[in-house]
This record gives structure tokens, C-alpha cells and sequence, in this order.
């Protein structure tokens, strides 16, 4: 975990612990003000925090600790890294006029407080001028009237000696900015480990609570999203994967297979709450697949909950770890759901090179495992589960209508079944078509009758697609994908209301759909927070509140670059974010890694995109930082290919012995010696010597900096011959 300290010239410095060797600290535990006035994590490793509001805090809190002789202290908004979606959070280390004002403070009425009210040994209470007030045990009977809490908490007895429901009542006073947050804070007085799903609300996050908590102690899973109410139909796809469950004397394999926006993932959700609650001895484990690093991160949760020694190691391939444990003998049940399987040879996130994993490797080989996976590629699907294949074709209409049904606020009157049959076969019955037409619906107040008017609009006069259809594009009789439609009339719907949050679409397909940060769009305009409220309440985006971003369903993102081509927007977009990920990409430092690693996948989208000479400035600003960090990552292949890129480019535009096309040349010359193709790169190295001679003058940084390079690496390859011979 990270701890803030200062060193002797009074500078704020981050150190990163290792969870065996954390030393004693102070928390400060506050209210957040106005975000743009605390003191983020960026802002100390930039050392841009001095003038922030914010700093007040921070200081107040160096001084306390320093007189309590404690070295470090914690403070959530700058030492959580919010870039790094794996990172630690300690749960647990962790009427007078003043009598007054203490018993009407909002700190004790938020949900994430609590934790930190309970947990250290020592709780100190400060005005906001830094006047001490008294701690928590001499003002423990003032603390338990305002909070209820039982005097013994308080005084730090185990937590164990409460019952779980015990627990979880020390909430119900409590709020949080987040409807699920005042679930999930109760995770580590619980001491339970469940991922957070942002949009599943209270009730899904207490249901998921209360089944880890039944299971604590016996069967280990990991399912990251609550059951859906709403999910009705497949009865027979879901009896046929029941049965056929660890049949094999082998690992049994299935594929579900369909084309976007069937409902492969909801099927394979329903499947993993059936399993679990039929089979009481069977762990089930969700495992995000759509590339390496969500592949990775995902075993890293399982060799976490189930506890496999040596989990936490960094130098421990998780892969391993839970291949070897699920091979064991003695091992339970275990049911492995592999969702967004759309490639077999998996790279990090948009990118690709020789570095990308099979993903047959991951798979363990046991009689007691089951694996399903969901792809809409036919061919993945046959190689993966062989005859094991689960094909999903539209709803039926009344299994249709039963789910509009579920997703509606308001019943449907009489008259209006009629309309809503008839709208739900301009839907081609599909889950996620008809999901946001009821959201549209729903936030509209519209009756039926008065949708289908609208899509009757937008078929005829709205967005046509081209006349490619992919293999996973549905189409209606008359050529339009209903998805693409409902996705236009919501889009104009909100348009209205607020144009930023179409703004915040339109940026958000340019980049990857997956993990956009909010930061990114942020930049463009601020309130982006608010537009994607807005368009998580229209279904079009998913909220991650957690990770400050938002993730777009790959069809939509799909119908949005498609409407920017046609009507001749898409390069103006693009040149907005490459614009914007300008400004939130950072340099290729290793203090940065955690931030540039979420932003690659964006960066490789955008620049995806082929822009007419004299447009490129930006592009090739934005490809070399990408560049420098794939070399600072280890992955010269694929930084490769920028270097060429950018340096042919400089070349033509600003000559060869330019200071910027030298630059270039010497990190292509680095990157090829690194890939152990010596030759080739002292070659470079020696006409980057020659253009820097012509340049610079005898004793330029520059020059020097390359002679010396040159002159090493001449001598490192010399003796390697002088050795083979």
C-alpha cells in the first residue's frame, strides 16, 4: 500500500509498502469538498498540490502525525492511485456549542466513515481550524448516543463477537453517495471480499452480500454481477447446460454462441446463480476474457479467494497458481464462465504482437471442472467446446413480451398489448434492443404507441447502414438493425435534455468501449460526470464508479463510429480524443505505469484512424508517447512499429537531421537492440551519430550521449564475437 510522508525539505512523497513490511501510520479520515479542490494522487506525483485547498488538510494532518511520532500517514483522495484498478484500500488498519456542532457532523452519517471509525485502535477528533477535540475514548459515550453503536465496538472488542445482521445494522442511519456503497462498506467489517458492481443496486449488492456471507466459510466464487430479476426464457438452453455439467472425465467445455445483444452473458449469469444454489460443493468463478490483462487480473482474484499460497507474491504467476490448485486432488467442483471469448490468441488491450497468450493455456484439466464460454464467432465457439455448443436464436414473442414486461416502470394497459407485440417484432425480439427501449420508455414517459412512432421515424428517415452487414449484426426485414434504432431515438431524446452527454457518446467511439475514463472525456468538457448519469439511466453506457469510468455495449459502440463515418464526423471525433488523450496521458515514467496501461487501449483505437497529411500533428504526438511507454513496458515489438512511424513521418515534415527526427531514430536504434537485433540498430545508431555530427556542435548533449551509446554497444558486440570464436 502507499503512505504519504515528507521528507526533509518539506516535499510530500509517496512510498509503495509491500503488504509484509507496512509500518505504522495515521489515516485522516474526512469529507470530501469540491472535487477539483482535493489533492489527488497525480497531483502529489507532479508535485502540483501546493495550491489546491485541499492541502490544508494534508498539511494539518503531517503535523498531527509527526507529533503522535508516527512517520506516514493515509489520506483516500492522493494515495489511492485511481488509475490502477487493482490497488490496495486498508478496511481495516484502519450540549455545548462544540458538543453541538460534533453531534450534527456529516462525517458520522456517511457509510465509508464507519470503517474508519471502528477499526484503528486510536481515533482523534479535530475541528476544521485543527483544534483537537478528544478522541475516541474520551468521547465515547458522546460518539455511541450520536452513532448508536454498541460501547464495546467502540472500544475495539473483536468484530466476531457480533452477528453478521448485528453488523450490517451499524449502517442503517448511515448514507453514501452511491446507492451500492452502503453495502459495500460494509465489506471489511464483514470480512467479506466480493467485486463491486455499480448499477445492480442496493438490493443487488445486499443479495450478493448476504450469499458471500453464507459461503464464506465453505464454497469460495466469485460472480461480479447480482442475478437478474429480469431474465426470463432460454429454459431449455439453461436444462440442457445443467445436465451436461462435469459429465466428462475430463474438463467439459460449452460455448454459448449468438450474435451481439442476445443475451449470451445474461444465459451465462443465470447459469452461474443456478449452479450455485443447486450445487452447494461447486465454486463458480466469472472470468472476464475479452483480452490478457482482464484474463490475468481475473485469475489474480480467484488465487486470492481461494486463498492458494503464495497469492499475493508479486513474482507469482496466478495463471499457474490456479491452474496447479484446480488440478489437485481433492478439489471441489468448480464452474469457470469465460465471458467476451472473441479471440483465441489473446493480446493486451488493443494491441497485438508476438506477445499475445493462448488462451487454451489458461484452461485447467480436471473431472471436476466445468467450463462455459460466451462468443458471438461460430469458429471460436466449434474449436472451444467442440460439439458442446449452445446456439441462441431471438426470443420467442411471449418470452419477449414478458421481458419488456419486467423492464417497464409501468404496467401495460390493454390497449397497449396490441402495440407492444407489434414493437417487439420490429425489435427481432432482441434482449438488448428491447432493454433500451424500455429505458427510453421509461425516462420519456412515453406510451408504446407513441415509441413506435418514433422508430417509425427514425426507419425511415434516420440512420441507414451500410450495406455490409457483419456476422453478428442483426437486421430487420427492411435492413435496419433494431439495436442501431433504439440507440438513434434515444440518442435524440437526450439531445434535448442535455447535448454534452451525445457529446460524451461520440468521444467515447472514438476510443475503446471498454474502461473509458472519465478523466478523458472530462477534458473535453467538465459535467461529463453528470451526461453519463444520464446515459447510464437510457442504458446506453454501463457505470464503474469504482475505476471513474464507464464501459459502452460493443454494439452500440459499433452503430456510433459507423453514424460518424457516414455522415463524414468520424476523423473530427477522432482528432477530439487524441486531443484529450493528450492531455490525461502521461509520460513514460514506471511512478505512471498503472495510469498509461488503462489508457493504451484508448490511444491504439484512436489512432487507429487514418488521417489525410496535415492532420497528423497530434496523431504523431500521441503515437510517440504510446511508443515510449510500450518500451518502458517491455514491449518492443510493438512499440516498434510506432518508432518506424513516427520517425519516417518527422523525416518527411522536419528533415532528417531535425533535434525531434533524431530523437526518434535513437529510441527505434534502443528498441532494436532490445529485441537482440544488434546490428541492425548499431546501423541506425552510427547515421544517428552521422546526423547529429552535421547538427549539433562537438560537445552538444546530444551528440555525446550518442557516440557514447554507439561506442558501447560496438564494444558489448565485440567481445560477443571475440567469445563465439
Amino acid at each position: 500500500m502507499r503512505l504519504l510522508h515528507l521528507d526533509p525539505s518539506d516535499r510530500l512523497v509517496l512510498t509503495d509498502f509491500p503488504s509484509q513490511s507496512i509500518p505504522p501510520y495515521a489515516i485522516l479520515s474526512h469529507r470530501w469538498g469540491d472535487p477539483n479542490s482535493e489533492v489527488l494522487f497525480g497531483d502529489i506525483e507532479s508535485n502540483a498540490y501546493h495550491k489546491k485547498d485541499g492541502y490544508r488538510k494534508i498539511k494539518f494532518c503531517a503535523k498531527q502525525a509527526a507529533q503522535d511520532q508516527l512517520q506516514y500517514f493515509w489520506i483516500d483522495t492522493c494515495c489511492i492511485d485511481k488509475w490502477n484498478l487493482h490497488v490496495s484500500v486498508p478496511l481495516t488498519p484502519q450540549q455545548s456549542n462544540w458538543e453541538d456542532s460534533f453531534w450534527k457532523s456529516n462525517w458520522f452519517c456517511r457509510g465509508w466513515t464507519l470503517q474508519e471509525l471502528i477499526a484503528p485502535t486510536s481515533v482523534e477528533f479535530y475541528s476544521c481550524e485543527g483544534q483537537r477535540i478528544g478522541d475516541k475514548t474520551s468521547l465515547e459515550q458522546l460518539v455511541h448516543k450520536i452513532t448508536s453503536l454498541p460501547l464495546a465496538v467502540l472500544r475495539n472488542c473483536p468484530l466476531d463477537q457480533f452477528t453478521a445482521t448485528e453488523r450490517m445494522q451499524w449502517v442503517e442511519k448511515r448514507e453514501t453517495t452511491e446507492d451500492e456503497d452502503i453495502v459495500y462498506c460494509l465489506l471489511g467489517i464483514l470480512n467479506v471480499s466480493m467485486p463491486v458492481s455499480y448499477g445492480e443496486g442496493k438490493e443487488g449488492a445486499l443479495g450478493r452480500l448476504l450469499a458471500e456471507i453464507g459461503a464464506a466459510d465453505s464454497v469460495p466464487s466469485i460472480i461480479p454481477f447480482s442475478q437478474n430479476d429480469h431474465f426470463v426464457g432460454r429454459e431449455s438452453q439453461l436444462a440442457k447446460l445443467e445436465a451436461e455439467l462435469f459429465s466428462d472425465k475430463q474438463t467439459t467445455t460449452f460455448a454459448i454462441v449468438g450474435p451481439g445483444g442476445a443475451g449470451k452473458s445474461q444465459l451465462a449469469l443465470e447459469l452461474a446463480y443456478r449452479t450455485r444454489q443447486n450445487n452447494q460443493n461447486c465454486s463458480v468463478f466469472w472470468i472476464d476474457a475479452s483480452n490478457l490483462d482482464s484474463l490475468d487480473q481475473s485469475y489474480a482474484e480467484i488465487a486470492q479467494k481461494l486463498n492458494i499460497p503464495s497469492w499475493d507474491d508479486e513474482k507469482a504467476n496466478p495463471k499457474q497458481l490456479v491452474k496447479f490448485h484446480l488440478e489437485g486432488r481433492g478439489v471441489r467442483q468448480c464452474l469457470l464462465i469465460f465471458d467476451n471469448t472473441e479471440e483465441i490468441s489473446l493480446g493486451s488491450p488493443g494491441l497485438s504482437g508476438p506477445q499475445a497468450t493462448n488462451l487454451m493455456s489458461y484452461l485447467p484439466q480436471s473431472k471436476l471442472c466445468s467450463i462455459v464460454f460466451t462468443t458471438t464467432d461460430s469458429n471460436i465457439a466449434k474449436r472451444l467446446a467442440s460439439q458442446n455448443l449452445v446456439e441462441l436464436q431471438h426470443l420467442t414473442p411471449t418470452t419477449a413480451q414478458r421481458m419488456f414486461e419486467k423492464y417497464l416502470n409501468t404496467p401495460l394497459s390493454e390497449s397497449e398489448q396490441q402495440e407492444a407485440k407489434l414493437l417487439l417484432q420490429e425489435l427481432l425480439y432482441l434482449p438488448l434492443a428491447i432493454v433500451q427501449a424500455a429505458a427510453c420508455i421509461n425516462n420519456k414517459g412515453l406510451k408504446v404507441s407513441e415509441y413506435r412512432l418514433q422508430m417509425d421515424w427514425q426507419i425511415k428517415h434516420g440512420f441507414k447502414h451500410s450495406d455490409e452487414v457483419t456476422k453478428d449484426e442483426p437486421r430487420g426485414n427492411n435492413g435496419n438493425n433494431p439495436i442501431t434504432t433504439t440507440l438513434f431515438i434515444s440518442i435524440e431524446m437526450i439531445q434535448k435534455k442535455d447535448p454534452l452527454a451525445v457529446d460524451c457518446l461520440y468521444l467515447a467511439a472514438c476510443v475503446d468501449s471498454k474502461d473509458v475514463p472519465l478523466d478523458l472525456v472530462q477534458a473535453y468538457s467538465p459535467g461529463m460526470d453528470t451526461a453519463v448519469q444520464l446515459l447510464s439511466k437510457y442504458k446506453l453506457v454501463t457505470r464503474r464508479p469504482a475505476e471513474s469510468a464507464f464501459d459502452l455495449h460493443r454494439l452500440v459502440h459499433l452503430a456510433l463510429r459507423e453514424w460518424l463515418q457516414r455522415q463524414e464526423k468520424l476523423g473530427q471525433w477522432t482528432q477530439h480524443a487524441i486531443a484529450q488523450l493528450l492531455q490525461v496521458f502521461p509520460d513514460h515514467s514506471d511512478s505512471n505505469r498503472s495510469k498509461w496501461r488503462r489508457l493504451l487501449q484508448h490511444a491504439k483505437c484512436a489512432m487507429s484512424y487514418s488521417f489525410a497529411e496535415g492532420e497528423d500533428v497530434e496523431w504523431l504526438n500521441l503515437a510517440w508517447k504510446t511508443a515510449m511507454v510500450l518500451y518502458s513496458d517491455g514491449r518492443y515489438n510493438e512499440g516498434e512499429e510506432l518508432f518506424v512511424q513516427v520517425m519516417e513521418t518527422r523525416k518527411k515534415k522536419l528533415g532528417a537531421d531535425h533535434p525531434s527526427t533524431l530523437t526518434s531514430m535513437n529510441n527505434l536504434a534502443h528498441t532494436q537492440k532490445s529485441l537482440g537485433r544488434v546490428v541492425e540498430a548499431m546501423k541506425l545508431m552510427r547515421e544517428c551519430v552521422q546526423l547529429c555530427q552535421q547538427r549539433f556542435k562537438p560537445n552538444h548533449p546530444n551528440l555525446l550521449s550518442s557516440l557514447a551509446t554507439l561506442a558501447q554497444w560496438e564494444a558489448e558486440h565485440a567481445v560477443a564475437n571475440l567469445e563465439i570464436v
